[in-house]
């Protein structure tokens, strides 16, 4: 019990919040797109989801199509690349991440163009914005996605909660550059070395300004978008992860929605984290960040725990929904 006094705080300040909302979601819970079953090559992520029978995505590139201006908000996140270290945790590495797993069969190295620095976890919130609205035209059934989209300039800021101004265009218009030079090398998708290097998460992007139009136009690279219209291979993010200005803050919530989902509990060492992280940060500074994140307890939708057994450290990743359940049964 007194492992939970630390956050007993931000129970009770979101408690009221939180009963009000739950039955709101479930009289509106039918009206949410379904995301698909989860393949089976793909490791478990402790979420059950209901399967929903899309159109057949063919092995075809789509005729590059123009979406709508106005795109809902509803984010996804691509549990791949949400497993493994794709994405430097901070907005100015200069230094490959390299990451391999144990059996060798999994493997990544991702290095940058000069001077661009390797593509952030930061940058791919606008990625997250795509692959919501190409998660809608997957469920709707309606047509086979496009892999270019073209957003509007003021939606895409107001989307992933930056202010407008010139400032920030400068800043979308960086990370979409970062987004097409980073280089990626990976087994990912490509057991036998398909594409051997030199693809990045983009094609290609423009922006065009006019006194009628300001918009973005963005050309996922066949890798990504590959990625993102596999059956079952999206997960929706909360709208406050886009409010998370810590890199490392990121990186726990987005592990945390892979493995936790909407079921109880999930454990990490704390050298596990420091792996699937590809943090460039010496391990016992990285130790040290990790600690003040997981004390700080405000990621969205779970509580974080900082677990000490024999010398072993762990960090206990549960979900806020459940745990306030269990309080009000006990």
């Amino acid at each position: 019990m007194k492992k939970f006094s630390m956050f007993f705080g931000k129970l009770a300040k979101s408690l009221g919040e939180k009963l009000m909302n739950i039955s709101q979601q479930k009289e509106t819970a039918h009206q949410e797109p379904v995301l698909e079953s989860l393949p089976t090559n793909i490791e478990t992520t402790a979420e059950e989801l209901e399967e929903k029978p899309t159109k057949k995505i063919i092995d075809k590139k789509p005729k590059t199509k123009i979406s709508k201006d106005t795109i809902e908000f509803d984010p996804r996140d691509i549990m791949e690349i949400m497993e493994v270290p794709f994405l430097a945790l901070s907005k100015n590495r200069t230094q490959p991440i390299i990451y391999q797993t144990k059996d060798g069969k999994t493997k990544i190295k991702i290095s940058r163009h000069a001077p661009h620095y390797v593509a952030s976890i930061y940058d791919w919130d606008i990625i997250q914005l795509i692959s919501g609205k190409i998660q809608e035209m997957i469920n709707s059934g309606s047509d086979i996605p496009p892999r270019t989209m073209i957003i509007g300039r003021k939606n895409l800021i107001k989307s992933i909660h930056k202010h407008s101004g010139k400032t920030t265009e400068k800043e979308i218009e960086a990370a979409l550059s970062r987004l097409k030079s980073t280089l990626i090398e990976t087994t990912i998708r490509n057991e036998d070395y398909r594409y051997k290097g030199g693809f990045g998460f983009l094609d290609s992007w423009g922006y065009t300004e006019r006194k009628d139009i300001k918009e973005f136009r963005i050309t996922l690279s066949d890798w990504l978008y590959d990625g993102i219209c596999r059956k079952g291979s999206l997960l929706k993010v909360n709208q406050e992860y886009f409010s998370i200005t810590s890199g490392l803050k990121k990186f726990l919530y987005r592990t945390a929605r892979k493995h936790v989902g909407n079921n109880d509990q999930w454990e990490f060492s704390i050298e596990k984290l420091y792996e699937k992280s590809g943090s460039e940060r010496e391990f016992k500074k990285f130790k040290h960040d990790l600690k003040k994140s997981v004390l700080d307890n405000d990621i969205p939708d779970y509580f974080l725990e900082w677990r000490e057994d024999g010398g072993k450290i762990s960090i206990r990743f549960s979900n806020k929904r459940k745990e306030l359940t269990k309080m009000l049964t006990q």
